[in-house]
C-alpha cells in the first residue's frame, strides 16, 4: 500500500481513538464502563493497521460506530473512525471493491446518529417554545449524521483520486522501462545482428579465395576485425547502459553516454563494408540535410535491410537509394535480386527486423512498406523531414 500505511500514523490514529473515547465517556454518565465504548471505538478504527484492508472493514467500521451512537455513548473521536477506515480501504483498493461497502457503513453510522438517546445541548437554555433544548428534536442529529456521510464521501473521494494518480505515475514508469528494453533491444538487434550478418559473409568470403587469391583474403579478414570491433563496442556500451556505468568504470560512477548515431554521411561506409563481403551494393545519396531523427531512422532501414538481404535473400545485388521526393519528405528504398518470398517468413518467424524499422519510422510520423517482388525484395521507408531544407546531389555509388 501506500508509505502511508508503513507510518507511525495509523498506530497513532488507533491510540487517539481508544484514548480520546475513553476520556470523553469518562467525563459522563455512561451506560457501563468508560472501557466498553473505548473498545468499540478501537475496532471501529482497527482496519486502518492493516496493510490492505478488505471492503467489508469499511461496513464493519460501520457497523462499530453505529453501535456506538446507537447506545448513546459520548461524541468524541468516534467521528473520524469510518472516514478514516474509508480513506485507507479507497487508498488500497480500486472503487468497485470498497464503494458499496462504504454506503452500508455511512447508512449504518447516520441511523445511529439519529437513534442517539443522549439529550445534545440545544440552543436556547429551554426557553423556546420547543420546551428544554430550544430546538426541534433530532435537528443536531440530523446535521451530525449529514457531516458525518459527507466526511466518509470526501475522504474516500480523496483516496481514490491519490490511488489514480499513483497508478497513473506508476504506468508512467512501466512504460518508460519497457521503451527503453525495446530501444535497447532494436539497437542491438540493428547494430550487432547486422554487425554478425557481415563478418559472415567475409568468413564466407575469405574462404572462398583464401587459397587462389590470399591478399583478398587479407582484405576480408581485415574487414572482419573492423566489423567485429565496431559490434563490441556497441554492445558494451548497451550492457553499460544496464548499470549505468561507462565501460572501464567503477559501477555508479558514471551513467554511461549512448552509442555514437550513425546518420547519412555513415550510409557510403555501411555500403562498402558490405561490398567488400561480395555482395554488389549501388548507393544513391541525394539528401544534403535532414533532421538527426530522420538521419538515425533512414540508416537504421538501409542497416537492417541490408541485412536482411546477407542472412535471408541469397542475392547477388542490392540497389540503395535515399532520396529527398521533397523538402518535408525523404524516401529511402532497399532492393534485391534474391528470394523475396524467403525473405517474407524468415522476417516473420525472427519477429525483430522489419517490426523494429516500422516502429521507428512510425515514431516519426512516417510510412514503412516491405515485401517481396516480381524477382527479389523490396524495402521502402517514407520518413517526414519536419521542414528541414532537403535536395542536391550528396554523392552516387
Amino acid at each position: 500500500m501506500s508509505r502511508i500505511r508503513r507510518h507511525w500514523l495509523p498506530w497513532l490514529i488507533v491510540v487517539v481513538e481508544f484514548v480520546g473515547s475513553l476520556g470523553s465517556n469518562a467525563q459522563v454518565d455512561t451506560r457501563g464502563p468508560a472501557v466498553l465504548p473505548a473498545l468499540l471505538a478501537l475496532l471501529a478504527v482497527l482496519p486502518v493497521l492493516l496493510r490492505q484492508p478488505p471492503g467489508w472493514t469499511v461496513a464493519a467500521s460501520g457497523v462499530c460506530a453505529g453501535t456506538y451512537f446507537t447506545i448513546g455513548y459520548a461524541d468524541g473521536p468516534i467521528f473520524m473512525a469510518l472516514p478514516v477506515v474509508t480513506f485507507a480501504a479507497a487508498l488500497s483498493l480500486p472503487p468497485r471493491k470498497w464503494v458499496a461497502w462504504a454506503v452500508v457503513g455511512a447508512a449504518l453510522v447516520a441511523t445511529g446518529i439519529m437513534l442517539n438517546p443522549t439529550e445534545s445541548p440545544r440552543f436556547d437554555g429551554g426557553r423556546g417554545p420547543w420546551g428544554p433544548g430550544g430546538g426541534p428534536e433530532g435537528d443536531l442529529s440530523q446535521w451530525q449524521a449529514f457531516g458525518q456521510v459527507a466526511l466518509i464521501a470526501a475522504c474516500g473521494a480523496v483516496a481514490a483520486a491519490l490511488r489514480a494518480r499513483n497508478e497513473a505515475r506508476a504506468q508512467r514508469q512501466r512504460r518508460a522501462v519497457s521503451d527503453e528494453r525495446v530501444r535497447m533491444a532494436a539497437d542491438l538487434h540493428d547494430g550487432v545482428g547486422h554487425g554478425l550478418a557481415v563478418i559472415a559473409m567475409q568468413a564466407g568470403a575469405a574462404l572462398h579465395v583464401l587459397d587462389r587469391d590470399p591478399e583478398a583474403a587479407r582484405r576480408n579478414l581485415e574487414a572482419i576485425r573492423a566489423e567485429s570491433k565496431e559490434s563490441l563496442d556497441l554492445l558494451r556500451r548497451q550492457l553499460a547502459r544496464l548499470t549505468d556505468t561507462e565501460p572501464g568504470t567503477a559501477p555508479g560512477t558514471a551513467p554511461a553516454p549512448r552509442a555514437p548515431e550513425h546518420g547519412l554521411a555513415d550510409l557510403p561506409a555501411l555500403v562498402e563494408r558490405v561490398r567488400t563481403g561480395g555482395l554488389d551494393v549501388s548507393l544513391r545519396l541525394e539528401v544534403s540535410a535532414a533532421p538527426a531523427d530522420a538521419e538515425r531512422a533512414a540508416y537504421a532501414v538501409v542497416q537492417e535491410g541490408l541485412t536482411n538481404v546477407l542472412r535471408h535473400a541469397g542475392a547477388s545485388r542490392a540497389d540503395v537509394s535515399v532520396l529527398a521526393t521533397s523538402e518535408a519528405e525523404m524516401v529511402v528504398t532497399v532492393r534485391d535480386d534474391g528470394r523475396g518470398s524467403d525473405m517474407v517468413s524468415k522476417e516473420s518467424r525472427s519477429g525483430m527486423g522489419i517490426v523494429g524499422m516500422r516502429s521507428r519510422v512510425e515514431a516519426l510520423g512516417g510510412t514503412l512498406e516491405a515485401g517481396p517482388e516480381v524477382r527479389g525484395f523490396r524495402l521502402r521507408a517514407s520518413i517526414p523531414l519536419s521542414g528541414s531544407s532537403a535536395g542536391g546531389a550528396e554523392g552516387l555509388a
